[in-house]
């Protein structure tokens, strides 16, 4: 006799939105920011969402010693709120940074839900075992026409003289909530924030480039397509300036 596992079908088939969330000591960070996010990922899969039970849920969770993952799943069916610790390899990648490797992405098609935030992670993953296999730590998608789009799990952000950069909404990407409240707090370290987009030869002339995300805040890139970078003196000042 075989044991049984419960799997709700929307669980089973993706058909749910999630948020992780950097939660610290003093509570999650950036909260507000993720809850619209799972608000519009939730309104394109037309997927009701109760964003005062989400909160309670969240209020009631124990504080935590040491900053950890909390993670907002919201199915068709039922409304998940987990913590767990993040990932050595996370902290890894914020530590000593990553090398990224380019491949082209098609253009979505009309319904594609890629710009929500949804439970159908694994063509993510493997994208990132692809890359890995490939002898690098993660990849950067590219559109048909040469720009750069994100990370499977990353928005990108760069340093360009004295300008830092994110890719916009516009571009099809997933809402980035670091790279924004990064962008936001430019003004606070002498540089401006904006949304643009980059081609790959003219990203591989940064002085810096970043994938950001809520658990490893900003990952810097090392090597871009085997071309090593030097590491860069803004790295530390903006984790610092996230609260990282």
């Amino acid at each position: 006799m075989t044991d049984r596992v419960l799997v709700s079908p929307a669980e089973l088939f993706g058909d749910g939105v999630f948020e992780t969330v950097h939660l610290r000591p003093d509570g999650p960070w950036l909260l507000d920011q993720h809850l619209a996010r799972l608000a519009r990922s939730a309104g394109r899969l037309d997927l009701a969402l109760a964003p005062d039970e989400v909160r309670a849920r969240v209020a009631a969770l124990p504080p935590v010693t040491a900053a950890s993952a909390l993670r907002i799943i919201q199915t068709r069916e039922s409304l998940h709120v987990t913590v767990s610790p993040i990932p050595a390899s996370v902290l890894a990648e914020r530590r000593d940074g990553i090398r990224v490797l380019s491949a082209p992405v098609a253009d979505p098609p009309p319904w594609s839900t890629a710009a929500a935030k949804t439970l159908s992670y694994g063509p993510n993953f493997a994208a990132k075992r692809w890359a890995q296999a490939q002898g690098g730590d993660d990849l950067l998608w590219v559109s048909p026409a040469g720009y750069a789009l994100e990370g499977p799990t990353a928005s990108v952000v760069w340093l360009a003289g004295d300008e830092l950069h994110s890719v916009p909404e516009s571009a099809g990407v997933l809402a980035g909530t670091t790279a924004a409240e990064l962008l936001s707090r430019a003004a606070a370290v002498d540089l401006r924030g904006s949304y643009r987009m980059s081609t790959l030869s003219e990203l591989a002339r940064a002085d810096a480039i970043w994938f950001a995300s809520a658990l490893r805040g900003l990952a810097e890139v090392t090597s871009l397509d085997g071309v090593a970078r030097a590491r860069s003196p803004w790295t530390p000042r903006l984790l610092a300036l996230l609260g990282y």
